[in-house]
Formats: C-alpha cells, sequence, structure tokens
C-alpha cells in the first residue's frame, strides 16, 4: 500500500535556472522506497517485497496525484518480474543455474532427464514408484493418430522440421476436445488428473513427431515408438532405425544427448518460457500455447543461436585467422556468435558442461574438426580485456552445435533438439502458473506517441504524396 506525505522542502536554484528539491533520507532499514513527486512536492513510501515494487503501486500513485500517466516503462522486460516461481534458480554474476534448487552440475552428472522433468513439474525428485508410474505413462502417450501422421506426410519434402513441429503440436490441440477449455470449461485445469493427462501426452508426442520431421526431411519412411526403451533412447532409435534387427542406439550417444536435454530443460523467464506464459495466461489448451512457445523459440536470437556459431567458426577456418576475426569483431564488422548472455555475467555453468561432453562424442563419432578453432577461439577471446571486461564468455550455444553436428544431426534440427526437453520447463511454468492465485490475463501496457485526434479526410480531398507511400512489389 503507497503512504503519501505532504514535504515542506525548499528549492534549491541552480545556476542555469534548474531547480531541484532536497530531500532528507528517513526511516533507514524500512522494507521501503520512497519516492519523490517533483510535480507536486508529494514524497511515497513504496513497499519492497522479494527484492522487487509492484508497478500498480505506481499506478496508485497516479491515481492520488491526478496528473496522468506515469507508468513504468521497460523495452524487452529488461528489468521487470512478472511473475514469483520456484522451478529456476540463476544467478548471473556467479555463473550458477538450480533447478528447484538442485545445482544443474549436480543433476547432469547424476540424473536423467525424465526425472529432471518430474522434478521441474512437482517440485521434489521422484521415489521409485513415482518414476516408474511418471515414465511409464509418458511412454505410453508415444504413439500419433493415423490422422496426425498423414497430415506430417502433407508437408513439402524440405519444410524445416521445427515449422513442421509447430504446426503440429498445434494440431493436436484438435485431437483432444477434452483438453481444450474452450469447449470443456476455463477451470478445467484445476483438476490434477486432466493436467497431469496433458503432460503425459505432450512429454510423450513431441519426440515422435520430432523424430517424424527429421525422417520427412530425408524421405524415409517414419519409425513408430519401441516399448521397452528410455525416452531420449526410444527418440534416437526413430531417427535412425533402418530395419536392423534388435537395433538399439550407442549408450554413450543417449547419455550424451539426455544430458543435453537436462541442461536445456529450462532456464526461466526467456523469451519462449515468458511466451509459454503469456500465451497461457488466456487458459488456451496447452498444445497451442506450446506450438506458441515452440515458435518464439524457432527465432535465430533464441534456438537458432547454435547454427550460427558454426556459421561462425565455419567462416573462420583456422585457427590462424583468429586474431584477424577477433579484430574485425572489435571494429564491429563481424559478430561474435556463442558468447555472452542478457542473464549470465559470468562462464555459462551449461556451457562448462558441454564442452566435456563434446569431446565423449568425438570418441565415438569421430573429432569434428571445428572443435579446435572454437577451444581456439575461447582461448584467445577470454585472454583479450575486450571481450573479459564486457563480461563477453561463452553460453550453451558455443559448444552445443559441434555436438549435434558431429552426431550427425542436421542444422536446421538444431531448434528440434532445443525444443523437446524445453517442452519439460515450458509445462512445469504452465502448471505453476495455473496455480498461481495473482495470475491473470497477460496484458502490458505501451507509451503511445502517435498523432492525436484528427479529423478523417474523404479519399478525393487527400493531397498526393502528403502520406507514406507503400513501396509497391513487382512479384506477383
Amino acid at each position: 500500500m503507497v503512504t503519501k506525505t505532504r514535504l515542506k522542502v525548499e528549492v534549491d536554484a541552480k545556476a542555469d535556472g534548474a531547480s531541484s528539491f532536497v530531500v532528507v533520507p528517513t526511516k533507514l532499514g524500512a522494507q521501503t522506497l520512497t519516492v519523490l513527486d517533483n510535480r507536486t512536492g508529494t514524497l511515497y513510501e513504496v513497499p519492497i517485497s522479494d527484492g522487487t515494487i509492484r508497478a500498480t503501486e505506481f499506478k496508485a500513485l497516479n491515481l492520488q496525484v491526478h496528473l496522468g500517466n506515469s507508468e513504468v516503462f521497460d523495452p524487452a522486460y529488461l528489468n521487470t518480474a512478472v511473475c514469483r516461481s520456484t522451478i529456476c534458480d540463476i544467478d548471473g554474476e556467479n555463473g550458477v543455474l538450480r533447478y528447484r534448487g538442485y545445482p544443474i552440475e549436480e543433476l547432469a552428472e547424476k540424473s536423467s532427464f525424465m526425472e529432471v522433468s518430474y522434478l521441474l513439474l512437482y517440485g521434489e525428485l521422484p521415489t521409485k514408484s513415482q518414476f516408474f508410474h511418471f515414465n511409464n505413462e509418458i511412454l505410453r502417450h508415444t504413439m500419433l493418430h493415423i490422422k496426425i501422421v498423414e497430415l506430417m506426410k502433407s508437408f513439402n519434402f524440405d519444410s524445416h522440421p521445427q515449422g513442421m513441429l509447430i504446426s503440429t503440436i498445434a494440431a493436436l490441440s484438435t485431437f483432444n476436445a477434452d483438453a481444450n477449455p474452450a469447449l470443456q470449461g476455463q477451470a478445467i485445469y484445476q483438476n490434477p488428473r486432466i493436467r497431469n493427462k496433458q503432460i503425459f501426452r505432450l512429454l510423450g508426442k513431441v519426440p515422435t513427431i520430432a523424430a517424424c520431421a527429421y525422417r520427412h526431411r530425408i524421405g524415409r519412411a517414419y519409425n513408430e515408438p519401441k516399448f521397452g526403451l528410455s525416452y531420449t533412447e526410444n527418440f534416437l532409435y526413430m531417427m535412425d532405425h533402418m530395419g536392423e534387427e534388435d537395433y538399439r542406439p550407442n549408450p554413450k550417444l543417449v547419455k550424451a544427448l539426455d544430458v543435453l536435454f537436462i541442461l536445456h530443460a529450462e532456464h526461466e523467464l526467456n523469451c519462449s518460457t515468458a511466451a509459454m506464459r503469456h500465451i497461457g495466461s488466456s487458459l488456451v489448451d496447452p498444445y497451442c500455447a506450446i506450438s506458441g512457445a515452440a515458435s518464439a523459440l524457432y527465432g535465430p536470437l533464441h534456438g537458432g543461436a547454435n547454427e550460427a556459431v558454426l556459421r561462425m567458426l565455419a567462416e573462420i577456418k583456422t585457427k590462424d585467422n583468429i586474431p584477424g576475426f577477433l579484430i574485425d569483431v572489435k571494429n564491429r564488422k563481424k559478430k561474435l556468435m556463442g558468447f555472452g548472455h542478457r542473464i549470465y555475467k559470468n562462464y555459462d555453468p551449461r556451457a562448462k558442461i558441454i564442452r566435456q561432453i563434446a569431446y565423449e562424442v568425438f570418441e565415438i563419432c569421430g573429432k569434428e574438426p571445428l572443435i579446435d578453432v572454437a577451444v581456439e577461439l575461447e582461448k584467445q577471446a577470454l585472454a583479450d580485456d575486450y571481450f573479459v571486461s564486457r563480461k563477453l564468455l561463452p553460453n550453451v550455444d558455443f559448444y552445443s552445435g559441434l555436438i549435434y553436428k558431429a552426431m550427425g544431426f542436421p542444422v536446421d534440427m538444431f531448434p528440434v533438439l532445443f525444443t523437446i526437453p524445453r517442452v519439460a520447463g515450458w509445462l512445469s511454468h504452465w502448471v505453476e502458473m495455473l496455480q498461481d492465485k495473482e495470475n491473470k490475463i497477460w496484458r502490458p501496457r505501451q507509451v503511445y506517441v502517435g498523432e492525436g485526434k484528427r479529423a478523417y479526410v474523404p479519399i478525393d480531398a487527400r493531397k498526393e504524396g502528403s502520406n507514406i507511400k507503400i513501396q509497391e512489389s513487382t512479384e506477383r
């Protein structure tokens, strides 16, 4: 609750004619922020909770002084918290990432993606019986409806796998009318049994859809899921099985991909997770919301970043070209991809783990030649104060693309490989949002800077050249 005090303050006149109020701090140690409105000379105390202040408190301030809007303006949400969450904790200054309190390093070493998915969704690591039930339910939902398969086969032969994935996930909404709040009532997801059924369906079907998208891309028949395999093993089986009897993917590659899935499962309110919460706040079904989140991940500034790293390394070609490349980066002629992060101002903890996995994969699949360029680029960049002072350190995308490339994944599958594990994180936020008593449909505000009120002018009375011309296209 905002409280206000009318201050009797003296104006400090400056030589240039400007003036300012002089305020003496009061109530030191109180969990409040003191704001002085120089328009009225009124002092406001705004409560601080969990290190934040509510933007709506400033709206209350506006109502009290009747001086129009004073909204909080934060382009790209650089410093705006829109929810409270217990899922993921990131300490960007110290390079720390924890899921539900567990360090990512410990989970990558000791856990599995299925176990981590349970942790993200339900808040605790599962017992043996809980894990058995959870894992079985998901694997039981890996099969696709024959009409979904036919839909995927109707895509053009060169369709991007991520576009196919996004479209097919959205189509799942039409196959599960029992899960649509628009048809069944907006309160259906207050029932945990109905919520869990959609979780099992989505986690189970997304790897199958992804594998079908890959097989479609290379012109091969789709493989059905095989029971008796683990979640990640089954995904690789559906991608690679060519009719061999008793075929099973290499267990070391299964483990490597499983760790990568753990590392990519969740990362707080990044672009795609924020999209999941934004879309989900309308109480649409989770299939449409997941499709929207996957669309956000499709962008080159998000899920396509590791592809950009590969292109950069291929352009550099050899270690001898690195010094010249870094000079071009400093002169803003080139971009250093895979370095720096909006949140991390230290070494991305996921990048350290991925770098180790890379060499384990190379032992099986053969060394990816670009790894030497990548290691030397990192070495030289971290020895240069230009990059260190700007806290440009390797992030998760710097090495992950090299691993995928070595494992034989085509570049256009990279965002798909990102999407599969991130579904667990998106669903965790969806569940948390549904249970949040403060949740409402998201509706950000804007700062209108356009024209004021204008009178309509009939088309015959408008002067030519007085408005912006549309650039006509010659294409038909």
